[in-house]
């Protein structure tokens, strides 16, 4: 064998290895891009939303996470840094600890799979496998493919009178999540406006001019179905949302991106009357607590009231996973209400129980104390906070996955504010783990990654 002949064969060898993480092989994102689609296939049931039980989308971020292990064995790939794995596998301490601590372990050992699967093995799949900016933007366009789908499900429900009851008529946006996943449409719909207007705020390098339009008006229609859902949570967490990734788009375009926001919410609520006596009647519940409270704020504060009591009795390791139910009634007061009525969109009318405090902080708070709190809020915020320290030099120096860079931060905003009004649950949770694997490949990635265009 020749010298020539020796060498030869590294060349090729070398090119195939490049090519596994090049734009050549896109097929392990498949699994992240279907299970944020299925979300909205209904889970009745009926048209295939289960499979054995398990929704659909739920089962693929399964087969995400299996995909993600199989490609670390067969390419040797590094896992997580060390940050990334203090990060994100720090809330699985204080999981196992409220689990085995639980008054029934066995009871709450679904809600550790659930956690699980939501905070720790979906946000770390996501963060390995997206391997650079166009995947990041291939699986956050799928969020707003969804979000224009359920909300024009959602508007065409309102205009005919086939959603969900909302004072009396049938009328209330939600979408395929029917009225007993009344934040589902809400919380879909939320992303997708939230990263629409990340890539309106800072178009991707190389975007064909004719396809530049297309997110800011995606941006902008996504406000009618949000505003039809009357889900005062996502308002505000949208609000948020947008006004965080305006201000860190820098001063002068802010200043132009308020001044069309204000155009278009006078536009859309003044001029064209969308809804505009009962989303005032909404807002104004918000505050409505002494006086003449709505039944859905009364109720809320309760079962808050009675998720710190919770605590104050366990405050290291909370009640246990799955626990709040159980120790609901002993910590509530009389005022609250045997459950919370549903009906329309194709459902008969009937009692949901309220079986959470619907405020994610107290509910991990109450079944977690402060050790499984300070895990889990403490990953929240070190993503958000890493989010926005490498936003701010990326932008300065004209990084070309700044658009990316929004996107997260302004869905991390999103999140970390809708949990105060909201926790998990329903079919649209699982959307939760993939945005936090979003807002850990920008805050955690290695800059070889995230400055990819």
């Amino acid at each position: 064998m020749t010298l020539t002949e020796a060498a030869a064969p590294a060349v090729p060898i070398t090119r195939r290895r490049t090519s596994l993480g090049g734009r050549g092989v896109r097929w392990p994102l498949l699994p992240l891009i279907a299970t944020v689609l299925l979300v909205g296939v209904p889970a009745d049931g009926t048209v295939g939303g289960t499979v054995l039980g398990v929704p659909a989308a739920d089962l693929l971020s399964g087969a995400a996470v299996l995909v993600c292990v199989g490609r670390l064995l067969f390419l040797r790939r590094r896992p997580l840094t060390p940050a990334a794995a203090v990060v994100l596998g720090l809330p699985a301490v204080g999981l196992a600890l409220a689990t085995v601590t639980a008054a029934d372990p066995v009871a709450a050992l679904p809600g550790f799979v659930r956690y699980l699967q939501v905070f720790v093995l979906v946000p770390a799949a996501v963060l390995l496998l997206v391997r650079d900016a166009w995947g990041f933007r291939a699986v956050a366009g799928a969020l707003v493919l969804l979000a224009v789908v359920q909300g024009a499900t959602g508007v065409h429900q309102y205009v005919t009178g086939s959603g969900a009851s909302y004072m009396g008529e049938d009328i209330r946006a939600v979408g395929t999540f029917g009225p007993g996943d009344v934040m589902g449409m809400a919380t879909v719909v939320g992303y997708g406006l939230v990263a629409a207007a990340a890539y309106a705020l800072r178009t991707p390098a190389g975007t064909p001019r004719r396809l530049r339009p297309w997110a800011p008006v995606t941006a902008a229609l996504l406000v009618v179905p949000l505003t039809l859902s009357f889900s005062r949570g996502a308002w505000i967490a949208t609000a948020a949302g947008v006004l965080a990734v305006i201000a860190l788009t820098g001063l002068r375009q802010a200043v132009r991106a308020l001044a069309v926001l204000g155009a278009a919410g006078v536009v859309l609520v003044g001029g064209f009357g969308v809804g505009s006596e009962m989303v005032s009647q909404r807002l104004t519940s918000i505050t409505e607590v002494t006086s003449a409270p709505d039944r859905s704020v009364s109720d809320r504060y309760t079962m808050w009231a009675a998720a710190a009591g919770m605590w104050r009795e366990q405050p290291a390791t909370g009640v246990g996973l799955k626990g709040f139910p159980a120790h609901r009634d002993g910590h509530a007061s009389i005022g609250l209400s045997a459950g919370s009525d549903t009906a329309g969109a194709g459902q008969e009318f009937r009692k949901q129980p309220l079986l959470s405090p619907h405020n994610m902080y107290l509910l991990v708070l109450s079944e977690q104390g402060l050790i499984g709190f300070t895990a889990l809020v403490g990953s929240w915020a070190a993503l958000l906070a890493g989010g926005v320290r490498r936003l701010v030099p990326a932008r300065a120096r004209g990084a070309a996955a700044v658009d990316c860079g929004l996107a997260a931060v302004g869905l991390m905003t999103w999140q970390t504010v809708d949990f105060l009004y909201a926790d998990i649950g329903g079919p649209s949770t699982v959307l939760t783990g993939i945005v936090l694997g979003l807002s850990a490949w920008w805050a955690l990635g290695g800059p070889e990654r995230t400055s990819a265009g």
